[in-house]
């Protein structure tokens, strides 16, 4: 039987073999048109004029006979389409299930029931078919027809369901139902009435409260009106308090306008207009806004969402926190929980929906449950996890405005996030805009470097908003009190406010609520403290509760933390939200502006602070069965609440999860924090314990962000060793030993990265998996000491213990990187076949196993060996494959070995600069491995380019640094090389001492070379 979906999903699925037959958007649309119309047969002329509307008629129909043939090869002889040579025509049999069928039978099976029981059964099943909108991403008119009444459909099913179970007596489904209901038409509030009043009868008043507050701000940010008087009505009966508490009645309406025209901001409202206008052409942009706090940089912002909503454009908004307890990639994770992000999302390739799921689990995950986490040696695939939530939130089909606010505190990955997005799609029609507090600009180096890198790429635009001038605050200060003020009261608010737009409207609401004449001078300079201390005291308690969060918060959470009854805190959340200094944010509520959110903060004693925390992470753990997605919050509430213990254990989890979405600086940033706070204790076992397993777990974080050569991993790998060996940890102490040696390698310490993997090696047990690794290291070292035969035994034990692992802390195959490498020793021994197929083999291997950071390593020492044999055609064409590689997965290291390589295959002058860059970027990395063989490389360009002073100069910075670092396999070459700059008898005593070494390393290859030069001199060889 086949499954076709065109409900939220759209494939075709084979239930046999539970394999997709395809996702081909067009495919599934035409079978979704004809299913729309089931049993009616629909004329091709129609069906080829609505597909392909720019095509002439006979193109058109010849369009469609293509897709309808490639429509029968993929249903086979499956008998619900029936073609014939003027019409096609979908009809319903045993043989296939359409969700979209389904719903249908279902709804008029509901609507026909007499029954409540059969109502129920078969209103829940249609329900349950409507798993997303019809066709999402697809805008024809008949799509958004169709869209349009099936969501009607659903939303009277749902009505109906709602009544059946309420008369049923169960209440939670009726809620279920009707909530559900108001996820399809959010504008409508009747929706919104039943479900208040289903939650109070259900004694759930807190969730009635939070429904109101969404229903409010809905309808104020999508047509700019408050609620009717009919459902202020309900929420007022629901909070009206018993007669006996004498409560004074809380106002119906928010302080202050709903809206107000935006105020002197006219220039950079326009700059933005244009902006996305091109931006919803197909021009992606990045917008920041820049301004100090309370200027109206978010109010600009909302002005130009309202535009393009407006216009049918998908508005997503998400905003960074100031607090530690930050989840890595949260506004990208609010954007993809965009209900019409998710219908996009649904439409997605498996393999790009299980990226997705990385970040935004649906509880629907189509990847392997039992699927180890990905690690470090796995670093290459953050590539293809920000494609799949770049192709997410480009699958919507829409133009986008994908909003963040306080950019300042925006974490690493998704800056990095953004420069992907923003650069995969050069036709996309999205506009990223974002704020950013002018005073935090320069207080963050990584943000700095992120907005340089973007005014590059020509994609950002930035506009600076100033405060408003003394008629810019007149013609505010009117707006809100509705009237004007008098020239000394101008001048006494623009003097006192700074033209602050927020200092503005906080001054003017408290002059309007004091009913007072005009704005109270004595209370301008603290408009928000005002603003809070207008709060009764039930409602100030729990605005420092609130504070004290440091983010956005939900009623739940402020209920459980705080010492007040249910009522009460619900009582003071509505009254918070009328004055507005909470507005009601995704599925909570957070302050309507950071400076409320500073202020509170700020009133609360440190001893009450600590006592708050506590409360907070208790409630926290309480309300979070799964406590993985508020980890970072409880670990920063912990540690602000003074239990140390318990704030080192989330820390540590919350870095792992950061670690599972390859988010390096965020795992980094954590697992400092939870080392912080371990070294603060007492020296004892149980510390070095704690210690010694959040370096373990920092170190590849560090490695994937910094390189093998950062001096921060070195010396976090050298304390892991000195910890292990404390405590007797052989195991810990061999990946330390093999992660150390890694690090002294690269920096070129050959001879101290050898002691290291000689030291691993007598550790292991022979045949185990860690011995694998550290024969590697060994055999690695070994070659870069002169010793090739050595190496060349210890690769192929490497490659015998791990087989098919990977190898610890480098990531990638023993079987791939080893042979690769071995190549090398191959044709230094003097066995040039040997070496061409050691390379070829581990180039093959690595395209097999399809594992991306094993091919780059693979083609990179294959590049060596091709230039080792000067086979230039295979050069060049192994040198484009690795740049290309490692440009599209982000990879270090390698690309430099490209550059210096590529300048070398050109065989002239005009290689010199890409070589000088190649090396220039690995000295400044400190990577200075093999660095004698890239100079020398680069010599060969300048004697070409005849620059022999120059060449010279580099053929002695190659032999001081090989004799320095104990990097000697290149040794004999650079002097030989070095041998065609002197006379004729230092040239000969030059290149006796270069065969001589040559020899004793066993490096036959190099002894011919110094052989030949040798005769040339007349100069008999040594031996």
């Amino acid at each position: 039987m086949l499954r076709v979906s065109v409900l939220g999903e759209q494939a075709i699925v084979d239930d046999a073999t539970g394999g997709v037959v395809t996702r081909s958007p067009r495919t599934i649309a035409l079978i979704a048109f004809l299913v729309l119309h089931a049993g009616y047969p629909q004329p091709r002329q129609r069906i080829s004029q609505l597909f392909w509307p720019d095509s002439r008629d006979g193109q058109a129909l010849t369009n469609l006979r293509r897709e309808l043939h490639h429509l029968r090869g993929i249903l086979r002889d499956e008998p619900s389409l029936v073609v014939t040579s003027q019409d096609l025509c979908w009809h319903d049999t045993g043989t296939s299930r359409v969700d979209l069928r389904v719903f249908d039978r279902e709804r008029q099976a509901a609507a026909q029931a007499t029954d409540d029981d059969a109502i129920q059964r078969h209103a829940a099943n249609a329900i349950a078919e409507y798993r997303g909108e019809f066709l999402p991403g697809r805008y024809d008119d008949w799509v958004l027809e169709a869209r349009t009444q099936l969501a009607g459909q659903c939303a009277d099913l749902c009505d109906l369901l709602c009544a059946v179970r309420t008369r049923a007596g169960d209440l939670p489904g009726a809620v279920a139902a009707a909530r559900f209901r108001t996820h399809l038409r959010p504008l409508e509030e009747a929706g919104y009435r039943t479900l208040m009043e289903l939650q109070a009868r259900l004694g759930d008043r807190a969730g009635a409260v939070s429904t109101y507050h969404h229903c409010a701000s809905i309808l104020e940010q999508e047509l700019g009106v408050s609620p009717d008087r009919e459902t202020r009505e309900v929420i007022e009966r629901l909070l009206a308090r018993p007669a006996e508490v004498a409560a004074p009645r809380v106002p119906a309406g928010r302080s202050g306008p709903a809206a107000t025209n935006l105020i002197g901001r006219s220039r950079e409202l326009d700059r933005l207009h244009r902006l996305w206008r091109t931006a919803a052409a197909g021009k992606p942009a990045l917008a920041v806004v820049h301004g100090g706090a309370g200027v109206g940089k978010t109010r600009l912002l909302a002005e130009i969402a309202g535009a393009a909503r407006s216009r049918g454009a998908v508005v997503a908004r998400a905003q960074c926190f100031g607090s530690s307890g930050r989840l890595p990639l949260a506004p990208v994770a609010d954007w993809l929980r965009l209900p019409k992000v998710q219908s996009g999302t649904a439409a997605l390739d498996p393999v790009w929906r299980r990226e997705v799921e990385r970040l935004v689990p649906s509880g629907t995950s189509h990847g392997d449950p039992d699927a180890p986490a990905p690690t470090m040696a796995d670093g290459w695939q953050r590539h293809r996890f920000f494609e799949g939530l770049a192709r997410a939130l480009i699958g919507v089909g829409r133009p986008m405005l994908l909003i963040v606010e306080n950019l300042q505190w925006c974490d690493q990955e998704t800056l990095a996030f953004l420069s992907f997005y923003l650069g995969l799609d050069h036709r996309a029609p999205v506009l990223v805009a974002a704020t950013l507090r002018a005073e935090n600009a320069e207080a963050e180096p990584e943000l700095g470097e992120w907005l340089s890198a973007m005014r590059a790429t020509g994609l950002l635009t930035e506009l600076s908003l100033s405060p408003l001038d003394i008629d810019g605050t007149a013609q505010l200060a009117e707006a809100i009190s509705g009237r004007r003020l008098s020239n000394e009261d101008t001048k006494l608010l623009h003097a006192t406010t700074g033209g602050f737009p927020l200092y503005v409207v906080e001054a003017m609401r408290t002059s309007v609520e004091l009913g007072s004449a005009g704005p109270p001078a004595g209370q301008l300079r603290g408009a928000l403290r005002n603003r809070l201390a207008q709060a009764p005291p039930a409602a100030r308690q729990v605005v420092e509760l609130a504070a004290a969060v440091g983010r956005d918060f939900t009623l739940d959470l402020l209920t459980e933390a705080s010492d007040l009854d249910a009522d009460t805190v619900v009582q003071a959340v509505d009254e918070l939200w009328r004055l507005r200094i909470i507005r009601e944010f995704r599925d909570g509520y957070d302050f309507s502006h950071d400076l409320l959110r500073e202020t509170a903060y700020a009133q609360i004693s440190p001893p009450k602070r600590w006592l708050l925390h506590r409360r907070l992470a208790q409630g926290l753990e309480l309300l979070h069965e799964d406590t993985d997605a508020v980890s970072a919050q409880l670990a920063a509430q912990y540690a602000n609440g003074g239990q140390p213990a318990r704030a080192v254990a989330y820390y540590r989890r919350a870095a792992e999860l950061a670690t599972n979405t390859f988010a390096h600086a965020e795992a980094i940033r954590l697992n400092k924090a939870a080392l912080a706070i371990v070294r603060a204790q007492p020296d004892r076992r149980e510390t070095f314990e704690q210690e010694l397993a959040i370096l373990e777990a920092l170190a590849a974080p560090l490695n994937a962000r910094y390189g093998y050569a950062s001096t921060e991993l070195q010396h976090t790998l050298e304390r892991t060793v000195e910890l292990a060996e404390t405590l007797g940890r052989n195991d810990s102490l061999v990946t330390g030993l093999i992660g150390l040696w890694t690090s002294r390698f690269v920096q070129g310490h050959i001879a101290d990265s050898h002691r290291g993997a000689g030291q691993a090696l007598a550790l292991v047990t022979p045949g185990s998996e860690p011995s694998g690794s550290a024969h590697f290291a060994y055999a690695g070292s070994s070659l870069s000491l002169g010793r090739p035969a050595e190496a060349l035994r210890h690769f192929e034990l490497a490659a015998e213990r791990n087989q098919s692992r990977h190898l610890l802390t480098v990531g990638t195959r023993p079987d791939v990187h080893g042979t690769a490498w071995a190549a090398h020793a191959h044709w230094l021994l003097g066995d040039d076949a040997s070496a061409s197929s050691s390379a070829t083999a581990a180039i093959t291997l690595a395209r097999t196993i399809e594992h991306p950071y094993s091919l780059a390593v693979a083609l990179a020492y294959g590049a060596i060996t091709c230039q080792l044999r000067h086979d230039l055609p295979a050069l060049r064409e192994t040198v484009a494959e690795l740049r290309e590689l490692c440009e599209r997965y982000g990879f270090a290291y390698y690309p430099e070995w490209g550059l210096i390589l590529d300048g070398w295959a050109s065989g002239d002058g005009s290689g010199i600069a890409l070589a000088r860059n190649g090396i220039g970027n690995l000295e400044a990395q400190g990577s200075l491995a093999r660095m004698p063989y890239w100079l020398s490389l680069l010599a060969d360009l300048q004697l070409v380019d005849g620059r022999p002073g120059e060449a010279r100069a580099t053929l002695d910075k190659a032999l001081t640094g090989a004799r320095a670092r104990d990097d000697l396999w290149w040794l004999p070459e650079v002097s030989r090389m070095r041998a065609g700059h002197d006379d004729h008898d230092t040239a000969a005593r030059r290149l006796h001492e270069a065969a001589g070494l040559a020899r004793s390393q066993g490096s036959t290859a190099l002894v011919e070379r110094c052989t030949r030069d040798l005769a040339r001199l007349g100069v008999r060889p040594p031996g």
